[in-house]
């Protein structure tokens, strides 16, 4: 028996923009109603792929890897330790999965009591639209199952190889590296991270490859081959002359997703499609059809951020329910980060992006590379770098870039973030006292060696003035 109950705004998926969504529409004071697919029907859980296999999970892994990157500088800083040097097998990786999901499961229980103390009502199901103003929901299991096989292991690898290029294949790779497992990634191109900005981008590349992580640059089609011994070998065309690579424990694929929209019913409403089932949006999140919005990873607007879903899913929401009628998130200046090893931080234009968009002439860019002091005390063969960049344009110098990759980045790109967004000028940056010794120093003390001309140059650097106090 079917019921048919009447609501202001109705919200299809429980990730992380579907959930900020509701909770401010319900603010304002909608009858709201979310649906999410649930584990119980083949869908990820409240909180969407963040909470349950993407952000929150891996920064757990990050942060493990970084324990055992302070631990391997044990030996730096003369500390006598029973291990001397960290190998694989030291790390309990089934007790870690045991721990990491429940603190999942924890979280998926506090975001449905969020749910309930915002009185949004919460239905576990599979929705699809039989007109435009009206879903129907199916409690029937389906035959699709989400294996998002990173978190799904119960045991380290002993070998791995990682495919991809871009933010997930680079994290994997770093966590499996120093987690001690053999680490192969593997790539069409010939660097990973391509659309960052050069500074970082080979910078994270040299650091990862000096750290052991094995790279196969300008690889073609792939295909894997079960061995007698339960292992793989995976096997690519490099330079048109086929290559096989063997003994793989697991070998994961991080080359992208699409959205799950072909069975929502879109299309029989009228919502146009991009390529991919990506669902075309206005800068409003309008879609084509009046009364149909869109949000979040599944649209054409290129941030599979979950920071981005939840701002554009608040954004909605005021203009919707809140009276903001010009309400939308701007995306341009996003800043985001990369929990690679060393991490990247990062936002606004990359130094060829701001030439592209404001000619060279227009461009000043300010670098640098050095030794985050956390290094200090290793020998030369384990210090590990710092490159840091600020794009500027016009005589004013507004900075339209800041770009770090290195210890701390992660943490020190969100205050930069605001200054970008805020305008701030090179002069601004220059006009704030520094905090010594840190490494976020060196983007508020850049002296203008580097800079663009005619053509990309770096000039020689002139002899720095005494820091503060040590005149």
């Amino acid at each position: 028996m079917s019921t048919s109950i009447l609501y202001d705004y109705i919200v299809i998926g429980g990730g992380s923009g579907g959930m900020a969504s509701a909770r401010r529409a319900a603010t304002y004071g909608a009858k709201v109603l979310i649906v999410e697919r649930g584990r119980e029907f083949n869908g990820m859980g409240l909180g969407g792929t963040c909470v349950n296999y993407g952000c929150v999970p891996k920064k757990v892994m990050f942060n493990t890897a970084a324990h055992v990157e302070h631990l391997n500088r044990n030996k730096d800083y003369c500390i006598n330790t029973a291990m001397k040097e960290f190998k694989f097998g030291d790390f309990d990786w089934s007790t870690m999965k045991i721990k990491r999901d429940a603190y999942i499961n924890r979280l998926n229980g506090i975001y449905e009591n969020n749910l309930s103390k915002a009185k949004v009502d919460y239905v576990q199901g599979i929705a699809k639209f039989m007109a435009k103003d009206t879903i129907q929901i199916f409690q029937e299991k389906s035959l699709l199952l989400i294996v998002m096989i990173f978190f799904r292991l119960e045991q380290q690898p002993k070998k791995v190889a990682v495919v991809g290029a871009g933010y997930i294949a680079v994290e994997m790779a770093g966590i499996f590296n120093t987690l001690k497992s053999e680490t192969m990634l593997f790539c069409r191109h010939d660097q990973v991270l391509r659309k960052f900005d050069p500074i970082v981008r080979d910078l994270v590349n040299e650091e990862m490859e000096k750290a052991g992580v094995t790279f196969v640059r300008n690889m073609g089609t792939t295909r894997v081959e079960k061995q007698h011994d339960g292992k793989f070998t995976f096997v690519v065309t490099i330079n048109g002359e086929e290559q096989k690579f063997s003994d793989f424990d697991t070998i994961l694929y991080a080359v992208g997703r699409v959205p799950r929209t072909k069975d929502l019913g879109l299309e029989e409403i009228g919502v146009k499609l991009a390529e991919g089932g990506f669902i075309q949006v206005d800068a409003q999140e309008n879609t084509s059809v009046p009364g149909v919005y869109a949000i979040g990873d599944a649209t054409v607007t290129g941030w599979e951020l979950t920071p981005v879903a939840i701002a554009a899913g608040r954004r909605l929401a005021d203009r919707l329910f809140g009276g903001e009628k010009d309400a939308c998130l701007h995306y341009h200046q996003i800043p985001t980060v990369i929990f690679s090893h060393p991490p990247i931080g990062t936002i606004g234009y990359t130094e060829p992006e701001a030439i592209e968009k404001y000619g060279v002439e227009n461009i000043k860019v300010y670098s640098s590379k050095f030794v985050n002091l956390l290094h200090a005390m290793a020998d030369p063969e384990h210090k590990v770098k710092t490159a840091m960049k600020l794009v500027t344009v016009g005589e004013k110098e507004t900075v339209v870039g800041v770009h770090v990759a290195g210890d701390g980045a992660d943490e020190m790109i969100q205050g930069f973030g605001v200054a970008v967004k805020m305008n701030a000028t090179k002069a601004d940056f220059d006009n704030i006292v520094a905090i010594h010794p840190t490494a976020s120093e060196e983007l508020v003390t850049m002296a203008p060696w580097g800079m663009i001309k005619d053509k990309i140059v770096v000039a020689p650097k002139p002899a720095r003035p005494a820091p503060m106090g040590k005149q």
